[in-house]
């Protein structure tokens, strides 16, 4: 059975882009590898070895986007749903701070952009919440309640 990925539309285009530009880059890596090879023994050349490095990188992540692709399933907005779920966008206030999180699939998490996984421990927390209800963040070094006070 594949494994699905759960995408939001600007998720699956940020990917789209990526792919784009290392397929881009496929024939600058190919040149590079080639001109490395007229420099002689392969065994012993340092701008060989990190060329097919870089080709190896290259495609790895080329074959993981395009399996994410071909296996994606687009995150809708919730309408009218009053619960967080994947694709919410959560405002939290508490301790005179406020914090806004968006809850996306595994593939497309990126925290330091508000972009919180489902399956991390602030992700679960807020899953199935109402708007008015309160949860509890744990950091290393304390625990916060914050309210929710929008969910969109």
């Amino acid at each position: 059975m594949k494994k699905l990925f759960r995408l939001t539309q600007s998720g699956v285009n940020e990917l789209q882009t990526e792919l784009d530009t290392l397929v881009a880059k496929r024939p600058a890596i190919a040149d590079a590898i080639k001109t490395a090879r007229e420099l002689g023994d392969l065994a012993e050349n340092a701008e060989y070895q990190s060329a097919r490095a870089e080709q190896d990188r290259t495609e790895a992540r080329i074959s993981d986007i395009e399996n994410i692709l071909q296996n994606v399933e687009i995150i809708k907005k919730p309408r009218g749903d009053s619960k967080v779920q994947l694709g919410s966008v959560v405002k939290l206030k508490g301790n005179g701070k406020s914090k806004e999180f968006q809850v996306v699939g595994t593939v497309e998490a990126d925290p330091l952009n508000g972009k919180i996984s489902d399956e991390s421990p602030i992700g679960q927390a807020l899953v199935g919440k109402k708007e008015g209800e309160s949860i509890e963040i744990q950091t290393p070094t304390d625990t916060t309640t914050y309210k929710i006070v929008d969910i969109s």
